[in-house]
């Protein structure tokens, strides 16, 4: 179960529909498979890992900490999809079992792959399915859900095709699941992470400097989904030239993260206050502006802490201290000595 953001509304090129899906990869091996898992389901959320399931582990695992959750609030809910995705391994195996005599793969692995799933387009509420099969690393069938119907990738799929477009059952169930239960999951899953979202902190924003002469760092962390935008602007308007725009990583916890540099090398310092930050996420309502200011910016040049200051001036004070109290017991033995007979002691015997 993928459920990828598509189309996401950049508010710099106006509103454009919001399309989510969700996607499940599955994957079944036979022959020499030392190093290869004989069957697995890989559910994504959002391009995140949601559940993960192997015949060498042998247990349904939630990967994200929401689909932990959704483990702890909906048990029902994980019970059945956890048993669905275990027990299909037979279905799978035995239904692509013709896969192999269509192939010209001979001896060695053969590797049968299945991708499904849906989107869903949030403002017009539309939804599509898909369901391709592929063989040995290449494309073998795709089911159309409008005529119910397959559609044969080579020669070697034909015979397959054939006898899939006859069995009516087999046709109505991938409908149905790609029509309403998949739709259904996938709105289960995208308002039961919005819940979660709403209880989030806010993702922090910084601006981070190596060196006075290095591209100012606007960084974002700590945001959930991994739909994202991070970009400058001078004046309103957007940065394109100077700005070198990062990836989105992944942090440990789950969450992410995102950068993008600003050469300011030919920028007077006076127009710094120009530019600012602008962070979008969707489901955030509210965009995160970071201002250009050289105050706030974090940075590897070494300061000195109010600490270290108390502790040299308390330093200064006690060396004066010091030196002041020698002084003071020099010149007080050269009045002792002025006020004395030559030759008289002061021993005590």
């Amino acid at each position: 179960l993928k459920l990828t953001l598509c189309h996401f509304s950049d508010k710099r090129h106006g509103k454009t529909n919001v399309k989510h899906s969700q996607k499940f990869n599955i994957m079944a091996s036979s022959g020499d498979t030392k190093n290869i898992p004989g069957y697995f389901i890989r559910a994504n959320f959002e391009d995140v890992g949601m559940v993960y399931y192997d015949t060498t582990n042998k247990t349904f695992k939630p990967i994200h900490d929401w689909a932990r959750r959704l483990k702890r609030d909906d048990p029902e809910h994980w019970k059945t999809i956890s048993e669905d995705g275990i027990h299909y391994e037979q279905i799978f195996r035995v239904e692509t079992e013709g896969f192999k005599q269509h192939s010209n793969q001979s001896g060695g692995v053969d590797i049968i792959q299945q991708n499904w799933g849906c989107e869903w387009d949030e403002e017009t509420e539309m939804t599509d399915g898909f369901l391709k099969y592929g063989s040995n690393g290449e494309d073998f069938l795709t089911f159309d859900p409008e005529t119910d119907t397959w559609i044969a990738a080579n020669p070697q799929a034909e015979i397959t095709k054939k006898d899939w477009d006859g069995d009516a059952a087999r046709n109505l169930l991938w409908k149905n699941l790609l029509t309403k239960s998949c739709p259904s999951w996938l709105k289960k899953y995208f308002f039961f992470t919005n819940r979660l979202l709403e209880k989030r902190d806010r993702p922090s924003v910084s601006l981070l400097q190596k060196s006075s002469s290095s591209p100012v760092s606007c960084f974002a962390t700590g945001f959930y989904p991994n739909k994202a935008v991070l970009f400058w602007r001078k004046d309103g308007d957007d940065l394109h030239d100077n700005v070198e725009e990062g990836q989105i990583l992944p942090n440990p916890d789950g969450t992410f993260q995102k950068s993008a540099d600003l050469d300011l090398s030919s920028v007077r310092l006076e127009d710094w206050g120009k530019y600012e930050c602008v962070f979008q996420l969707d489901g955030l309502k509210d965009d995160i502006i970071t201002k250009l200011d050289q105050s706030g910016i974090r940075t590897n040049k070494k300061k000195t802490s109010s600490i270290t200051i108390i502790i040299i001036v308390v330093a200064v004070v006690v060396l004066l201290a010091v030196i002041g109290f020698v002084v003071y017991k020099k010149r007080r033995g050269e009045r002792l000595s002025g006020c004395c007979c030559p030759g008289f002691s002061t021993e005590v015997k």
